[in-house]
């Protein structure tokens, strides 16, 4: 998937989190249309301008894949998806200064005025794109490093 894909979901009105998780969904046995449902009130950083919602479509694809839930070997389990949630974290912020919306876009978009804004900017049609497109990179590099 490339930038202007990415960009042409959002024009359908995907959420950065939706075409992030979305593109793991296979891999990690969940259909689109459940990616899409989980992932929904995650956009525009959790439509309070908040986390970014390709950072937290990430974080439920690794929660997916590494998430702790069988009583046995619990605690293990969490170390490892501790370890690959940080491993994620640092390469986003090595690459971005923040996780949180407004701060990498400069809008809020949970408001009107502020998507309004980001639209007319073209950072959500221009800035956001490239922005899911690292992150699907980052989240299959961590996906695909077994402990």
């Amino acid at each position: 998937m490339d930038t202007k894909q990415i960009a042409e979901q959002f024009m359908q009105g995907y959420d950065c989190s939706q075409v992030v998780l979305r593109h793991f969904a296979e891999e990690l046995g969940i259909s689109e249309d459940e990616a899409n449902r989980v992932s929904a009130c995650f956009g525009g950083g959790m439509q309070l301008g908040s986390v970014c919602g390709a950072y937290t479509g990430a974080l439920m694809a690794i929660g997916l894949k590494y998430g702790h839930s069988n009583p046995e070997g619990l605690m293990q389990q969490k170390d490892i998806l501790l370890a690959k949630t940080a491993q994620f974290k640092e390469k986003f912020l090595k690459e971005f200064e923040s996780v949180d919306c407004k701060c990498l876009i400069g809008y809020d978009v949970s408001t009107p005025e502020g998507l309004k804004g980001a639209l007319e900017s073209g950072k959500l049609l221009e800035y956001c794109p490239g922005l899911v497109d690292k992150v699907i990179q980052m989240t299959e590099e961590v996906l695909s490093k077994e402990e």
